[in-house]
């Protein structure tokens, strides 16, 4: 099984994102670990053209059965499992190309929503084994995270990969070495259900707002 794990770069002026930091703290579990699964990581573009472009690139090269794209959602406190992709960009700031389109489609003609084809409540209980606080979100935002885990989930429409976004926390609410514990349990759940050795819990996650 082939298993495409996604960081990505600064932006906003930050010398570090610790999406990239957690997804290479992962990397280096799955090696100690000896899992039998193919793990390839790789760090996109925080641009709307690149960080597509480059994903599309890696799904080709790979054709990977798990992905998990992951990025940074610094104001919060638990890594967020994302359940929803939207086809709408709206950028507050500019991407690291000084583009900032607003109010404009990822996928022209695309559906308005796309969801996460990962366990997630398997996950969500996995995760929260280690120890490492974590929530279901049904909002990836409108940057370049929600556009590249809509470029995602529109690509893999129809097939039986197992494909979605995670958003970690800033370093001071989660170190990305426990953000890496908390990926490496959403990577091995969805592997696992991949390959038909667990099934989808049914557990509630849901918000009031």
């Amino acid at each position: 099984m082939n298993i495409l794990v996604t960081g990505f770069e600064p932006f906003g002026g930050a010398a570090v994102n610790e999406s990239w930091q957690a997804v290479q703290c992962l990397e280096e579990r799955w090696v100690a670990e000896g899992r039998p699964e193919r793990l390839v990581v790789a760090r996109l573009p925080v641009t709307f053209a690149g960080a597509p472009a480059n994903l599309s690139r890696l799904l080709a090269e790979h054709s990977p059965q798990v992905v998990v794209c992951v990025g940074l959602a610094a104001g919060s406190r638990t890594v967020r499992l994302e359940r929803v992709a939207l086809n709408v960009v709206d950028a507050r700031i500019p991407d690291n190309a000084g583009r900032s389109p607003v109010d404009e489609p990822v996928v022209a003609d695309g559906p308005v929503a796309h969801l996460s084809s990962l366990p997630l409540k398997a996950a969500l209980g996995a995760v929260r084994e280690t120890g490492v606080p974590v929530s279901v979100s049904n909002t990836a935002g409108t940057y370049v995270c929600n556009a590249t885990f809509y470029a995602l989930a529109h690509a893999l429409a129809g097939t039986d990969a197992r494909a979605g976004f995670v958003h970690v926390p800033g370093a001071d609410a989660v170190p990305p070495a426990e953000a890496a514990r908390a990926l490496a349990a959403v990577v091995r759940t969805a592997a696992d259900h991949r390959a038909g050795r667990i099934e989808e819990l049914v557990l509630a996650a849901g918000t009031e707002h």
